[in-house]
């Protein structure tokens, strides 16, 4: 069985075909975003999902050696009937056509559910009861898997991890997304955790626009821009962490898996794991693939490859 997953977030366009057999193909395109600029609106986002996709799937169907058996789109961002934005519907709307082309289902699912899905390949995370953190441009969420019931526990307030990332990295002179390139200087640079933690361990919210503002402050000030960067990474690790820690007292649950964009930073894996030996507290994290933690179609592909064999 051959499964086509479509997911059009307003960072990439992504297709990926799944087989039945264990086999993943996946292209993807970044959206074209200016040089200064933090992202696209909805509507530039829509028009470039519309002239990339087609060359998105085209590249994966050279893959296929079977007809197709589904189709499965990301419609949403997260679970929940308040949850839309204008750049799913393209996925949408090309997946339902494909599908009606083939004569096969068309599943929907959600993006985040997508990224979560796609963390767990080869993630080692064997238990179906989990915490999972979705670090992402528009997501700084905690949240409790049980089966295929997602129960949200904790976000941030007002900043996402992403968009702190990017934001620090464009007003430093770097592209849009910065995560890569931001990350290559913190490596180089040295954090001395001058910037604190806000958050609330009692209702899992923390708050990451003071951080940003902080962190611009230093930009103008003329501070050394890799270390800059590397205090973007550590606040970002000792939040992530407190989140997780209060999540687990509240749950009970120590599994945790990693998915999300930011959650790509090699850097950012390898702080958590030491800070998380260092302190003790005994979480037992499980990160996705990098090459499946930034946006794309496999979780998606797989979730609809998973409804088909449960019956749809």
């Amino acid at each position: 069985m051959l499964s086509l997953g479509l997911d059009t977030s307003n960072y990439t366009t992504s297709a990926a075909l799944c087989s039945s057999h264990g086999e993943i193909w996946q292209s993807r395109r970044l959206l074209p975003v200016k040089a200064g600029e933090r992202g696209l609106r909805q509507s530039e986002a829509v028009f470039a999902h519309v002239r990339q996709l087609a060359d998105q799937v085209e590249a994966v169907m050279k893959e296929a050696k079977a007809p197709l058996s589904c189709v499965c789109a990301s419609v949403s961002p997260r679970d929940g009937k308040d949850s839309y934005m204008p750049v799913f519907s393209v996925g949408e709307m090309v997946g339902r056509s494909i599908a009606a082309a083939h004569h096969v289902p068309f599943f929907t699912t959600t993006h985040q559910r997508g990224h979560i899905r796609a963390a767990r390949v080869d993630s080692g995370l064997e238990s179906e009861n989990f915490l999972a953190l979705h670090l992402s441009g528009g997501t700084t969420d905690v949240l409790l898997m049980e089966g295929e019931t997602l129960t949200p526990l904790g976000t941030s307030m007002d900043l996402h991890a992403g968009q702190l990332v990017d934001r620090i990295g464009v007003a430093m002179g770097l592209p849009f997304p910065s995560g890569p390139h931001l990350e290559k200087m913190a490596v180089q640079g040295k954090a001395q955790a001058l910037v604190p933690v806000s958050m609330n361990e009692n209702t899992l919210q923390c708050h990451l626009s003071g951080a940003e503002a902080q962190l611009l402050r230093m930009v103008q000030d003329g501070m050394e821009k890799n270390n800059i960067a590397a205090e973007v990474y550590s606040v970002l690790c000792r939040t992530v962490l407190r989140l997780l820690k209060a999540a687990a007292e509240k749950t009970g649950t120590n599994h945790i898996l990693l998915a999300g964009g930011v959650m790509s930073s090699a850097l950012l894996r390898e702080l958590l794991q030491q800070r998380n030996e260092k302190r003790r507290l005994h979480l037992k994290l499980h990160f996705g693939k990098p090459e499946y933690s930034g946006d794309n179609a496999v979780g998606v592909s797989l979730i609809g490859l998973e409804k088909l064999q449960q019956g749809g």
